[in-house]
């Protein structure tokens, strides 16, 4: 009896193994030759540098961080204990 079970489960893997493997389609990569870089190529032909703009990043975490202490000022507020 739970050899039955156990034959059935094997085999229900199994074809699902089988079924996968059918199914899978070839992966193309990329050609193993690299292709020649001019400049840096994280920005447009200048050399190194800052990506993005630093001035909107920190400006973003300030009123992250200024929010969330205003969120849990209110929080503490709200829910404080009374007084008996």
């Amino acid at each position: 009896m739970i050899g039955d079970r156990a034959a059935g489960k094997v085999a229900s893997v199994a074809t699902t193994l089988v079924a996968w493997l059918l199914c899978a389609g070839a992966a193309f990569a990329a050609s193993p030759t690299p292709d020649p870089i001019v400049g840096d190529p994280r920005s447009s032909g200048q050399g190194p540098g800052l990506v993005g703009d630093p001035l909107f990043a920190v400006l973003a975490v300030v009123v992250i961080g200024l929010v969330s202490l205003v969120a849990t000022l209110a929080y503490v507020r709200l829910t404080a204990r009374r007084g008996d």
